[in-house]
C-alpha cells in the first residue's frame, strides 16, 4: 500500500484546509485509516481515524483537541481519505501523516507527511 498526502500549507488562525491521502496498491486489505500529526519536539499523535472499512462500516473517532473542528472522511471509489480542518489554531501546526492499517498483512503504512502551518 502506498499513501500520498497533499493539501498542506500556510493559513491564518481561523482558516480552513483540506488534506487528502490517496491510497494505491493493495487497498482492498485496508481495515482502518487515520491522520496523525507531529509538532516539532513532540511525539506523533492520532488526530482522527476511520475504522471498519473492510466490513463496509466507517466509524470515526477524533482527538479531543480537534472535535467539532476537523472532519475525517473517505471516498471509497477514489481510494482517498480526507481531513477537513476548520477553525484552525496555531497549535494545530504540525506535519500531518496519513496512516493505513491492514490486518491481513499485520502492517501499518505511512505517507510522507504534509506540513500545516497556522499563523496567529
Amino acid at each position: 500500500v502506498q499513501l500520498v498526502e497533499s493539501g498542506g500549507g500556510l493559513v491564518q488562525a481561523g482558516g480552513s484546509l483540506r488534506l487528502s491521502c490517496a491510497a494505491s496498491g493493495r487497498t482492498f486489505s485496508i481495515n482502518a485509516m487515520g491522520w496523525y500529526r507531529q509538532a516539532p519536539g513532540k511525539q506523533r499523535v492520532l488526530v482522527a481515524a476511520i475504522t471498519g472499512i473492510t466490513s463496509g462500516g466507517g466509524s470515526t473517532n477524533y482527538a479531543d483537541s480537534v472535535k467539532g473542528r476537523f472532519t475525517i472522511s473517505r471516498d471509497n471509489a477514489k481510494n482517498t481519505m480526507y481531513l477537513q480542518m476548520n477553525s484552525l489554531k496555531p497549535e494545530d501546526t504540525a506535519v500531518y501523516y496519513c496512516n493505513a492499517y491492514s490486518s491481513s498483512y499485520n502492517r501499518k503504512y505511512w505517507g510522507q507527511g504534509t506540513q500545516v502551518t497556522v499563523s496567529s
